[in-house]
């Protein structure tokens, strides 16, 4: 079954412009994303851990809040990087206007 090109770039146009939105979300609100995560991450692994009859209360507990440390932890230093790397962008595009040309 063949699909439509313009209904194919109509979609694609769609789906783009999602993941475009969804991203300038994400980095003007790095904190609120992560917080998220977290949450997110911490109900996820009480949720999983929850019902192994074996385990204490309170370990089931610590676990619940080591896997969600480890995802925040990895969150936090992508954000670090995305902030980096829009500094590096900006300066790079900053250099190579018409004023700075050739003091590259």
């Amino acid at each position: 079954m063949t699909i439509n090109p313009h209904l194919r770039r109509i979609v694609h146009e769609d789906n783009r412009r999602t993941v475009d939105e969804i991203r300038a979300w994400v980095s003007q609100n790095k904190i609120t994303s992560v917080g998220m995560l977290w949450l997110s991450g911490m109900a996820t692994s009480i949720a999983f851990s929850w019902p192994r009859p074996h385990m204490k209360s309170s370990v089931k507990i610590m676990h619940a809040r080591i896997h969600p440390q480890a995802l925040t932890l990895g969150a936090l230093l992508a954000a670090a990087g995305l902030v980096n790397y829009g500094q590096v962008y900006i300066s790079r595009n900053f250099c190579n206007t018409s004023t700075h040309k050739g003091y590259d």
